[in-house]
Parts: structure tokens; sequence; C-alpha cells
């Protein structure tokens, strides 16, 4: 399964805001920190706002921002809105030319069991959940440490 870049892009969107609470975010610094199209946000950010995942404010110091908290927003709510179909093979498709196979295939069952099990898996999830740790409070870094692979000689 593979997602379309309009759902990479709300994806992205929404791990942005979720990193930045509290405060207007606009398509620009969006596009700019993923090298991104402008114009194709601006479809994202539509889109979101029309479904509303976030609030838009307009105006020279305008902006979006979530309309809900993080826990509240469901991943496989959000990749469901906008992705346009989850059409695994063409035999899904009601419109495409059918299979000659169609009646003894079972392929078709299974490809919907997967498909079926991955936006169970998307639904398991909320956008709480993908955002990284908030930095402790007392203003200090929790270390990590990295294994150095091997050299080869």
């Amino acid at each position: 399964m593979r997602l379309t870049s309009f759902t990479d892009y709300t994806l992205r969107t929404l791990l942005h805001l979720g990193s930045n609470p509290g405060r207007l975010v606009t398509i620009q610094e969006i596009a700019d920190l993923h090298s991104i199209s402008k114009n194709h946000l601006m479809k994202v950010v539509h889109e979101l706002g029309r479904n509303g995942v976030i609030e838009t404010i307009r105006g020279r110091n305008g902006g979006f921002r979530l309309a809900h908290r993080p826990d509240e927003i469901n991943i496989g709510a959000v990749v469901r809105q906008s992705e346009s179909d989850f059409y695994m093979a063409e035999c899904f498709d009601p419109g495409g030319n059918p299979c000659g196979l169609v009646k003894a295939c079972a392929l078709k069952g299974v490809l919907t069991n997967a498909t079926a099990a991955y936006l169970a898996e998307l639904d398991r999830h909320t956008l709480a959940m993908l955002l990284p740790e908030p930095a402790p409070r007392d203003g200090s870094v929790p270390m990590t440490f990295q294994r150095k692979e091997a050299q080869a000689a």
C-alpha cells in the first residue's frame, strides 16, 4: 500500500502543527521545512480546514493550527479523508475493466483483508502518539547514545 503525496503532506502538516502547539504556522514555513510545493500544500491545508482538523486564520498575521488536541486526532480517520480510494488492484475499481478471473479468484478477498488490517493499524494511533516526547521541564536534555558501526578494514 502506498499513500499519495497529498496524504504524506497532510500527515507532515499535522505532525508539524502538533509539534508547535499554541502558535500559528504558515504554509510557507512547512513548504520550506519539507521542500514541497507551496501550491500543493495550500490544497492540503484547505482540505484539513474543510474537514475541521485545523482552524485557519486569515490576514497579515494569519496562519493555521490544530482544531483539536493531538490525542483527539485519529490517524486512520485522517488517512481515509485524504486518500481518494484504496483500490489495491484494478478489480476494486467499480468502473474498471473486470478481470477474466474475477469469479474464481481469491486475491481480491486477500487484498481486501490486507487493506482492512492496514487501516485498522492506523486507527490505533492518534497524532499525539506520533509526536516526539516533550523536552524535560527543567531544561535538561536527555542523553542518547548511538553505537558506532564497525568500520571495514
